[in-house]
């Protein structure tokens, strides 16, 4: 284990390994001159038919080319053994000698090692020289057109064949062209995937985000039905030749038990196959789900780790749904639910590219939209929202026919629902989307005439997925649900936690900042000289952390590399981010200019930057993996204070660790205090209940169904409550909620209809709702008013303290101190802009300055506000990010 106090800062031995962006290839192999060939496109791919149709023509002449090709394999094979002590030596962002990389034939094929001692880098890998890339490609086409034109006489009628199954495209490497029947045995590993360090595929690691890569030694596969005879290379490796075409891919271990079945693309509908157009067949997860999720409607849960390509789960549960639905699909909809306005954006992004083309419209629905997009709404097939935008939408539902009409409802990172700021949100919403159907079902005659509508959910790994489930499911089925282990994760991910000593009376701060100086040791201890990635909890912070590391460590860039860091300095406008670049680090937030983040996004993306300092924001919104992720403190400054990280930021984060297109493992590491170290570890194993959080926002929400008359009487406010996912964990840990063990149903259930009443009452004792002797409730006008426009009713009970009599100075006061603004943080960097703003004899200040200095966040409120109104600029640029999202939320509070 990685201890601290043995940390070494200096990085003169670290050497950081540039991926090669035109070659997908995987980390272990030996050369970098050869190409698998790509997947097909599924349009490409031919039916099943029609290549049985192939394979009875020309059966007579399959045994042929085995013997032919095992010749081919032993002259490749002789020339690998030549270079191999050449190619053995490791090498350092340097370009190698011209006769060394033309040396490295397609015979490296058959010496692919996964062994990590005998990890061999090729030059030619880091070499960005293309005239010699050129001359690279060349060679290698000459060694295939030249052994294969040997077998042309007798694999002439089979070479037809495949073409159909393995035709290239000219899009996946630059300048390289694939000779129709150029495809040697080894390249059906194009469609299979292997793990590091593995005699035998199982499912462990078998499939990495759909990207694929070589056979294993000591590893077979044969296609679902195939009977014929096996071709065998040198190294032993064992290939079925087909006599027909399936879409399951059936991947068996050398002892011949089966271990997995892939699903082909080519079992989805033609019309809808371009949706899946990136690769041929679903991986373990997606296979494993996909009977449920294409031919049935029934809920769905899973609950897989990180990079298991979840969206495409979503993907299927849409194909299900039109694939049902008559043309045209006027009358049906779509909501996809994630917890950030990030991760809505960049589903936003993917799917109007992937339904564009066959006739659906996507629309995001977020806070940052306009008033104006929910007349678009109504043609929208798609729409991608928040919670809590979908849940003040969802308040007027009965005025808006949208809701009405969603048949799916797809929710993202549904464990969020434990988050006690915003799962509440989450759960409620979901539940008057359960609610909404079942009045449907009430108030019409006929139940045919209302349309289903579907739940589909996502999960991290948590130990309860099952009560989301049964959360989830309806009168009718049960919901599916689907657990994937962490082991089938198609990157595989390494999850460190280190616990560093903290002082009773150090400060977070302080704690934070001695973190600066433990990151270069964690860098050389865990990165494996390839991209790092450091998360840090303010924008200061990820400025000074890097300052940090640019002293302490010095890496070691070929000259090329340098000069492509300084062209990338030269563009920027930070000054102290060019200076930092030019060392291999760089930072990046959210309150930098967009053209020094673009610039540095495409630094890191194509490897030249080696780490990248950056706050937890980006977890949430540019997809820049790498592959170590490094958290730096598990403490954040929120609301004016420093709390823990939620365990939806934490997952985010260390998501990022994994490159699927050049790692097969990638590591994460969270730096946090001794006495929080066991938490983070139970977090990470998936040992952490999900629990909701309904109870501490009960008073809001219950207000709102009310409005909506969900909830009438004391007797359906329990029926309500029944819906929800409190109810579910009520039963079975009532101490969570304050109740006492030893109730049974009926005494839980007593205890919360308790606190409906408390609750209600509270209410009421505002005039929000009036409540007769029959306890039947009614909603007032203030009510009404609190529901629609989404107030607090912490902020409502201020209000109604406000006599008419106030000045202007006190009711802008009044307004700052309003919870609907506790998202707003006061940076310690921006103090001395606000003070400016408050007081300054030289410069135009506000018209009602405070005493003494900004501290608080409601100061900062109150001061960007009178600022605004009273037309003063502010030339911070998250000052005015801030000014903006105030005012947004100041339009429905006042």
């Amino acid at each position: 284990m990685f201890n601290s106090a043995d940390m070494v800062f200096s990085l003169d031995n670290l050497f950081y390994e540039k991926p090669d962006m035109r070659e997908r290839c995987l980390e272990n192999e030996d050369g970098k001159t050869w190409f698998i060939a790509p997947a097909p496109a599924i349009a490409e791919i031919p039916a099943a038919e029609e290549l049985q149709r192939e394979l009875e023509k020309n059966s007579a002449s399959t045994h042929m080319g085995g013997s032919k090709h095992e010749k081919f394999v032993q002259q490749c094979k002789s020339n690998t053994e030549k270079v191999e002590d050449k190619s053995s030596a490791p090498v350092h962002f340097g370009i190698a000698p011209e006769k060394e990389v033309l040396q490295l034939s397609l015979g490296e094929r058959e010496k692919i090692s996964f062994q990590h001692e005998n990890l061999k880098v090729v030059s030619s890998f880091l070499s960005f020289d293309e005239n010699k890339s050129k001359r690279v490609i060349g060679f290698s086409q000459q060694l295939q057109n030249k052994a294969l034109s040997e077998n042309s006489d007798d694999e002439s009628d089979h070479s037809t064949l495949r073409k159909s199954l393995f035709k290239t495209s000219g899009d996946m490497h630059k300048n390289t062209e694939f000779e129709a029947g150029s495809v040697d045995v080894k390249e059906i590993g194009a469609y299979l995937n292997t793990s590091e360090n593995m005699k035998e595929v199982t499912k462990k690691g078998f499939l990495r985000n759909n990207h694929h890569a070589p056979i294993t030694k000591d590893s077979d596969f044969t296609l679902h039905g195939v009977n014929n005879e096996e071709i065998v290379s040198e190294n032993g490796i064992k290939i079925q030749s087909f006599s027909n075409a399936s879409e399951i891919l059936d991947v068996t271990g050398t002892t011949g038990r089966k271990l997995e079945i892939l699903r082909a693309v080519t079992e989805i509908p033609t019309q809808f196959r371009s949706i899946f157009k990136e690769f041929p067949y679903f991986n373990y997860a997606q296979s494993k789900a996909l009977d449920d999720l294409l031919y049935t409607d029934r809920n769905f849960v899973i609950c897989a780790p990180t990079g298991s390509g979840k969206t495409v789960m979503f993907e299927l549960a849409i194909t299900r749904l039109l694939m049902e639905a008559p043309l045209p699909w006027l009358n049906i909809k779509v909501v996809y639910m994630a917890p950030v306005k990030a991760l809505c954006s960049q589903r936003f992004d993917d799917w109007k590219e992937k339904f564009g083309p066959i006739g659906l419209t996507c629309k995001e629905l977020t806070g940052d939209t306009l008033m104006d997009d929910l007349f678009e709404m109504h043609h929208a097939d798609i729409i991608i929202t928040t919670p809590e935008k979908w849940d003040s939408m969802t308040r007027r539902w009965r005025d808006n026919s949208i809701v009405q009409l969603v048949r799916l409802f797809l929710i993202d990172e549904v464990h969020v629902i434990k988050d006690e700021s915003r799962g509440a949100t989450l759960e409620v919403v979901v539940s008057r989307m359960k609610t909404i159907q079942s009045s449907l079902w009430r108030h019409l005659e006929k139940h045919d005439t209302v349309p289903p509508l579907r739940f589909v959910a996502v999960s991290a790994t948590i130990p309860n997925t099952q009560d989301i489930a049964e959360w989830l499911s309806d009168s009718k089925m049960p919901a599916v649900c689907l657990k994937i282990d962490e082991d089938q994760r198609p990157v595989k991910l390494r999850k460190i936690v280190l616990g560093f000593p903290c002082s009773d009376n150090q400060t977070e701060f302080k704690f934070d900042l001695t973190l600066n100086y433990k990151i270069a040791g964690v860098i050389q201890t865990y990165s494996e000289q390839k991209p790092a990635l450091v998360f840090c909890a303010t924008r200061k912070g990820v400025q000074q952390a890097a300052s940090v590391l640019a002293k302490d460590a010095k890496f070691l860039l070929s000259i090329e590399q340098k000069q492509r860091l300084q062209g990338f300095a030269n563009s920027l406008k930070d000054s102290k981010l060019r200076d930092l670049l030019t060392y291999g680090v760089a930072y990046h937030h959210a309150g930098m200019e967009i053209s020094d983040r673009k610039i540095i996004e495409g630094a890191f993306t194509v490897g030249d930057l080696p780490v990248l300092f950056t706050t937890s924001t980006l977890a949430m919104g540019v997809n820049l993996p790498a592959h170590l992720v490094v958290i730096k403190s598990t403490m954040h400054y929120v609301g004016g204070v420093f709390q823990e990280y939620s365990e939806t930021d934490i997952l985010q984060m260390i998501g990022r660790a994994g490159r699927p297109q050049f790692d097969t493992t990638a590591t994460a590491v969270i730096m946090t205090r001794c006495s929080t170290r066991e938490r983070y570890m139970q977090m990470l194993n998936g040992a952490d209940i999900i629990e909701s959080s309904l109870h501490r926002h009960l008073v809001e929400h219950l207000n709102a169904e009310i409005v909506l008359h969900t909830v009438t009487d004391v007797s359906v406010a329990l029926e309500w409550i029944r819906s929800t996912f409190l109810y579910i964990r009520a039963l079975k840990n009532p101490t969570h909620y304050g109740f006492s063990s030893g109730l049974d149903k009926v005494g839980i259930e007593a205890k919360l209809q308790e606190l409906c009443l408390k609750n209600l009452n509270d209410l009421s004792s505002f005039d929000l709702i009036r409540m007769d002797e029959a306890n039947n409730f009614k909603p007032t006008e203030t009510g009404r008013l609190m529901a629609w426009y989404y107030i607090a009713f912490d902020t409502v009970k201020q209000f109604f303290t406000i006599k008419g009599t106030e000045t202007l100075n006190e009711l802008i006061t009044m307004i700052s101190n309003c919870t609907e603004f506790v998202d707003v943080k006061l940076r310690t960097n921006e103090k001395k802009i606000l003070n400016t703003l408050n007081k300054d004899k030289d410069k135009i200040t506000i018209r009602f300055p405070m005493e003494g200095k900004i501290k608080t966040r409601e100061m900062k409120v109150n001061c960007l506000i009178q600022a605004q109104l009273g037309c003063i600029p502010i030339q911070d640029f998250t000052l005015t990010q801030d000014t903006g999202r105030i005012f947004r939320n100041g339009l429905r509070v006042t």
